[in-house]
């Protein structure tokens, strides 16, 4: 199996029942005494809908909502849990919490989804919250409606990825809104399972697991976020209808990372994203009728990693740049179409100047065939080998397996005006590179340019 391959499959598998953040846990009820915040009297006192303001300060102690009102924090109110549990609690329809910091001091029971807000009601908006040292940051629990915007997470210094919760956890929901968050160092930014009808923009998820985990959830929407610096920037599971536009996939780059993981999912279009400098760009296995369209996926070892289970799906208008190779293949057959591609290896001439090449661009090779099945064979991609045996291929078709081509490949990029750029990495190295990806691209435009005068 290809190197990475076994993690991947791993991972593309349906998570045990009891493992944490894959159901809800006990639902917690109000904290025990020598726990509660001095702001719960406060809201206790508060008419129903009413609106409590909290004023600069230190506030140690966890507290339950359990009317409809507005807890507006003014001159960012710092709220230190008690450690043993959320700190804020929502229990009633049409909570708003906004403008506070928030402790968790570490601790609480990951069996019972301790949060920094743990929200078990419908409508109850989230906003302008600056969150830490909590297991999970926000948790959506059957909270139909729920907002979550302009707010801030950041996980447990030191611990491992299984010991945290995710930074937003949304959980049998319907019609929520995650909207301008910021995440990292947490186990997955966003977990979103058994919830629908959700959009998700303008968020960034780094330094973790997965930038995106997402199990049985259809008809979301995600535009605009990046997710970078993870295992895997998304793993989509078992859903129907997602759309992604304009969302950036980076520097995802451990030994089985990929950019844009389908398991199982249908109908999923994927239009106008940067997917770039991951060990994986687009990974698709057991998925139907999926559309990708001007994309750009660069500097990855493989563009397109496809299993023969997949069926229907098309790639159109995307712009292949700088990966090692296009498509590992796992699997003696696909149906997937590709058309009118851009891709940077391609040197087929255009004669007659209609933009696209004048024969099919070869995607699969012997070489990729045996480096989706065989994990040692990934040591050799740059190398001299490769180049031997591809030349041996074309030089004795017997050895052909599989021929993937796109039949009409572009000769240069497109234009693609809508796909973000790099944002500003995190470190160095990923601003390299970004740069690189991005490099390559021109080094492309002008390659064609010279040919074309030629």
């Amino acid at each position: 199996m290809w190197a990475g391959g076994l993690l991947l499959l791993a991972l593309a598998q349906p998570p045990p029942a009891d493992m944490a953040g894959s159901t809800a846990g006990t639902l917690e009820g109000r904290p025990a005494p020598a726990d509660v915040s001095p702001v719960q009297h406060l809201i206790d006192r508060a008419e129903t809908g009413g609106r409590v303001e909290i004023g600069p300060g230190t506030y140690r102690g966890d507290l339950v909502i359990d009317r409809p009102l507005q807890l507006v924090g003014h001159g960012r109110p710092l709220l230190i849990g008690s450690g043993h549990g959320s700190v804020v609690r929502i229990r009633a329809q049409g909570v708003v919490v906004e403008g506070f910091d928030i402790d968790g001091l570490g601790g609480g029971d990951l069996g019972r989804d301790a949060s920094g807000v743990h929200v078990a009601a419908a409508h109850a908006k989230v906003r302008d919250c600056r969150i830490s040292n909590t297991l999970f940051g926000v948790y959506l629990r059957e909270a139909n409606d729920a907002t979550v915007e302009g707010s801030v997470v950041r996980g447990i210094p030191g611990k491992d990825p299984g010991e945290k919760g995710s930074g937003i956890h949304v959980w049998n929901t319907d019609g929520f809104r995650l909207v301008g968050n910021d995440i990292a160092d947490v186990r997955d930014g966003f977990y979103i399972q058994s919830s629908s009808h959700g959009f998700i923009a303008h968020n960034t998820a780094r330094d973790l697991r997965y930038g995106l985990h997402y199990m049985f959830s259809d008809d979301n929407v995600f535009e605009d976020n990046t997710f970078e610096n993870g295992a895997a920037g998304t793993a989509l599971m078992y859903s129907r209808r997602i759309t992604f536009r304009r969302n950036r996939f980076l520097h995802n780059r451990g030994f089985a990372s990929v950019g844009l993981l389908l398991k199982a999912c249908d109908d999923v279009l994927a239009e106008d994203n940067l997917i770039a400098d991951n060990a994986r760009g687009i990974f698709v296995e057991g998925s139907y009728r999926n559309r990708f369209r001007r994309n750009i996926v660069a500097e990855s070892d493989a563009a397109i990693v496809l299993y023969d289970s997949s069926a229907e799906n098309v790639f159109e208008g995307n712009s292949f740049v700088g990966n090692l190779t296009p498509l590992s293949l796992s699997g003696r057959r696909t149906d997937t179409r590709f058309d009118g591609n851009y891709w940077s290896g391609n040197d087929e001439p255009d004669l007659d100047g209609d933009g696209r090449s004048d024969r099919p661009y070869r995607l699969s090779s012997v070489f990729d065939h045996l480096r989706s099945n065989l994990t040692a064979a990934d040591l050799m991609t740059p190398g001299f080998a490769a180049a031997a045996l591809g030349f041996a291929e074309r030089t004795f078709p017997i050895l052909e397996s599989v021929t993937v081509v796109d039949r009409a490949p572009l000769v240069r990029p497109p234009a693609l005006p809508h796909v973000p750029r790099a944002s500003a990495a995190p470190a160095a190295a990923n601003a390299r590179g970004l740069a690189v990806s991005f490099g390559a691209i021109a080094f492309s435009v002008g390659v064609m340019v010279r040919r074309g005068r030629r």
